[in-house]
């Protein structure tokens, strides 16, 4: 019988939200306003307060040597019970038994104290995990060299890049021993080539090891590689435990759509979006409605990026960001823009659309994520010998977009 390493019983986590009554949503500029007159006690701020549940309810066990890949769309509670696992977050309630040491990948900027040196920190680390200075010198080289940055070795880490940052966390956080290697999304930080050498090294810490891991990733296809069982979240709550090929066909088949309504939220939102299902044409339409609450036109950029459902990228079309004379004016209140897509280099099968709305370097406005989809049914002599594996950049559609106001 396999021995449990984690058991959750129960588990929840509330957080408070403040809202201003008014329901505005204000610029930087407005809230530095707001705060400093309510610090000399001139402001007359109503607020209401609601709680608001990231996870509930929740109950699984995770046998020791286990790969566990969690998965769920933005917002599903998956980096909130990594954080409770970790023990950097309180539970508001329920129970978390954990036998063994826990090393975390979660975020860019935690695990590291900034004002020391790579090396100082390989020895913080180990000593966090209960390590002797001895049992680190014994891996500090392994960890070196797996990490890539021995030149910058002796210098505090706050100078390093997200990229130089991650790579030695993640070097640390495998090589010291602990019994639970818990990772985040953080790996999508590092290049396509250090990603493989991750994925390898967590292979191999739980197959040949016997140690487990926790993985959270949109990226599906790294998902079932690695990992032999899955957790299926949505908002808050567990939808599936299981093997992992079981979870991932549920997430997928549940997690799609052609058309995604929301509230408008900021000073420009997207507040619905919607395509055809099936495409069975040369042209895909994708109709958006963008809310601006700025007063004067707004020139948009508006980014297409189209993955498979496993999150593989396989093509990318804007309207503006490359080109600024052909960005996109929204006026004061409601638009309707409606974008033309050629379809042709994509092969038969289906695929998610996110959409991004920004001004290219200067400011992001809002994005659709996983939320929509089509599926290519036609076979035409351009897609017929196409595969779903291309490299992000490599398919460039063709697109025109027209408004309607």
């Amino acid at each position: 019988m396999s021995e449990s390493i984690i058991k959750v019983s129960g588990l929840g986590k509330k957080y408070i939200i403040s809202h201003e009554a008014s329901g505005k949503y204000t610029t930087l500029r407005d809230a530095i306003g707001r705060n400093i007159k309510s610090w000399i006690g001139s402001s007359q701020r109503n607020v209401s307060r609601e709680e608001f549940w990231a996870l509930r309810d929740i109950y699984f066990s995770i046998n020791r040597g286990d790969a566990v890949g969690i998965v769920g769309r933005n917002g599903a509670g998956k980096s909130t019970l990594l954080k409770v696992l970790s023990r950097i977050t309180e539970p508001s309630h329920g129970k978390v038994e954990i036998n063994g040491r826990i090393a975390s990948l979660l975020e860019v900027g935690t695990g590291f104290h900034q004002e020391l040196t790579g090396r100082e920190n390989i020895f913080l680390n180990g000593a966090i995990l209960g390590m002797s200075r001895a049992e680190v010198r014994a891996k500090f080289d392994e960890i070196v060299d797996f990490s890539g940055v021995e030149t910058f070795l002796d210098t505090p880490v706050k100078r390093y890049s997200s990229g130089m940052y991650v790579r030695l966390a993640f070097a640390v956080a495998a090589h010291l021993e602990p019994e639970i290697l818990v990772v985040d999304e953080v790996l999508a930080v590092g290049d396509a080539e250090f990603q493989k050498k991750c994925l390898g090294k967590m292979d191999d810490v739980s197959r040949n090891q016997g140690r487990t891991v926790l993985f959270v990733s949109h990226n599906i296809s790294a998902i079932q590689q690695l990992c032999n069982k899955g957790i299926y979240l949505e908002r808050g709550k567990l939808v599936m435990q299981g093997g992992i090929d079981e979870v991932v066909d549920r997430y997928v088949s549940e997690g799609t759509n052609n058309t995604f309504t929301k509230e408008p939220k900021g000073d420009i939102s997207v507040t619905h979006a919607e395509i055809d299902k099936r495409v069975n044409g040369d042209l895909m339409t994708v109709t958006l409605y963008i809310r601006s609450n700025i007063q004067s036109s707004m020139p948009v950029s508006i980014d297409f990026r189209f993955y498979t459902l496993t999150q593989v990228p396989v093509g990318f079309a804007s309207i503006g960001t490359f080109d600024y004379e052909k960005q996109v004016n929204l006026v004061h209140g409601d638009n309707k823009i409606i974008a033309t897509v050629d379809v042709n280099t994509f092969a038969i099968g289906n695929y998610l659309l996110n959409i991004d709305v920004t001004r290219p370097n200067v400011e992001y406005y809002d994005r659709i994520e996983d939320h929509l989809s089509f599926e290519i049914v036609k076979e035409t002599e351009e897609n017929r010998s196409l595969q779903q594996s291309w490299n992000y950049g490599s398919v460039q559609l063709n697109a025109t977009i027209k408004q309607v106001n």
